[in-house]
């Protein structure tokens, strides 16, 4: 059975890559997006079977645009492709509903193994990556004993990236004043006390790239 695939990823040498790295007679490339919202939008017309989505990208990350998808299309898979070997950035992808999660430097072999154990149903964890530490930031959250909500954890990834109130909001499709309340929260959780410490922090948890 042919696989349908979409591939979300904002560099085009990388996605003539996948492209490349997948020229076999059982996948098909339905489309290629060069953004998040374009990879929701792709995702809702074309129905692929996967959608390799990658972490960092403009307009919406993948991990709210594999949140959309999955709410959007919940039949449609999401394998999250980033060159960032972090548990945290793998809990945060499955928290979104993303059904799998493999290095970039994947070979073609291991790429297809991963592909074809997300349309069986599976969990994909790639090589390198360490399950039991995925499950303790899933249920524990942090080392600290701070537990972030998953939209906290997008505002916090967001006002990390530089990102004011307003683009926030945009960005999430919420209100301002409700951005504003994520914040403070985040900063009582976490005892932090600005922007620069809120960015530390993310970086240091692997939340940015």
């Amino acid at each position: 059975m042919t696989v349908r695939i979409l591939i979300a990823e904002d560099q085009q040498l990388v996605r003539q890559g996948l492209v490349a790295l997948l020229a076999v007679d059982d996948v098909t490339i339905v489309g290629e997006a060069e953004d998040g919202v374009g990879a929701v939008a792709m995702a809702q017309t074309l129905l692929p079977d996967v959608v390799l989505m990658d972490l960092s990208m403009p307009e919406l990350d993948g991990v709210e645009a594999t949140r959309r998808i999955k709410r959007q299309t919940p039949q449609v898979k999401v394998l999250v492709l980033t060159i960032a070997n972090c548990e945290r950035r793998v809990a945060e992808a499955l928290s979104a509903g993303a059904d799998g999660y493999a290095l970039k430097k994947l070979g073609h072999g291991e790429l297809m193994a991963a592909i074809t154990a997300v349309c069986a149903g599976k969990t994909y964890l790639g090589p390198g990556l360490s399950e039991d530490l995925v499950k303790e930031y899933l249920e524990d959250g942090d080392a600290n004993g701070a537990t972030l909500t998953p939209r906290e954890g997008q505002v916090l990834r967001l006002i990390a990236q530089g990102q004011k109130n307003r683009e926030i909001a945009e960005d999430l499709g919420i209100a301002i004043k409700t951005v504003e309340t994520h914040r403070t929260k985040i900063m009582q959780k976490l005892d932090l006390h600005n922007s620069a410490e809120l960015a530390a922090y993310a970086i240091r948890r692997g939340l940015i790239e």
